[in-house]
């Protein structure tokens, strides 16, 4: 399967990653990625680039090498509260917004906390997709969050980068996906990539969801019109 679409991916202005934006978007062209989300570390990660950089997004061009840039921000769940590092007034102006946990910032120690925290963090109307919920550090109940995050209309992430690198076990992984699979609960398939040629590279992800004959129709960055749908009908004022 091609993923049209990838909506989590870092540029070097998040220090631990390693290709600039027009890297990036060749990369993803030359797949056949029609867009892709720039969703660099919100300002309480230990590697993020200044504030003045999310907010300056504006002066990028809608494409660039060809590709749709959604100008977005990878943003830090600071408290029980579901808090995030970044204000109201900038989320307001960005085209997508991932909400992560990492553990230098806040984590949670328990099941209920998580998804007392989670519940908060849905009531963000800001919020886009639950970045790769399966790196949590507690056990937790899939099928629970799953109806959360569907209830709140919230993607959910299947993240290749936490998978290859061990922070996802592939337990955990294959219950959020069977779960999602059995509420019909819409996901993003993202490659997280922090290096150009990874842009577009789920391939892990995809023979999960393969082997467990997951429903295309459900996996919302499958089909670049039905994301663009969905996203201007939460942001009538985005151009593509």
């Amino acid at each position: 399967m091609r993923y049209e679409a990838d909506l989590h991916t870092h540029t070097l202005a998040s220090t631990h990653a390693y290709s600039t934006i027009m890297e990036n978007c060749k990369a993803a062209f030359e797949k056949g990625v029609k867009i892709i989300a720039m969703t660099d570390h919100a300002p309480m990660e230990p590697d993020a680039p200044h504030i003045w950089h999310i907010e300056n997004l504006g002066v990028l061009p809608d494409k660039i090498e060809g590709v749709r840039v959604l100008k977005g921000v990878e943003a830090n769940i600071c408290n029980f509260e579901g808090k995030l590092d970044i204000s109201e007034r900038v989320l307001g102006r960005l085209e997508w917004v991932v909400a992560s946990f990492h553990s230098p910032v806040f984590w949670t120690e328990t099941p209920r906390e998580l998804y007392d925290t989670y519940k908060k963090v849905c009531q963000n109307i800001h919020v886009d997709l639950m970045g790769h919920p399966t790196t949590s550090n507690v056990d937790y109940d899939a099928e629970e969050l799953v109806k959360l995050f569907k209830e709140y209309d919230k993607l959910v992430e299947l993240n290749e980068a936490s998978l290859v690198s061990g922070r996802t076990k592939k337990d955990k992984l294959v219950e959020l996906i069977k779960a999602c699979k059995k509420y019909e609960t819409p996901v993003a398939v993202d490659s997280d990539a922090h290096f150009c040629y990874k842009i577009g590279d789920v391939s892990n992800v995809e023979k999960l969801l393969t082997e467990l004959d997951f429903p295309n129709e459900l996996i919302v960055n499958s089909d670049a019109e039905k994301l663009k749908e969905r996203i201007i009908k939460k942001r009538p004022w985005i151009e593509f």
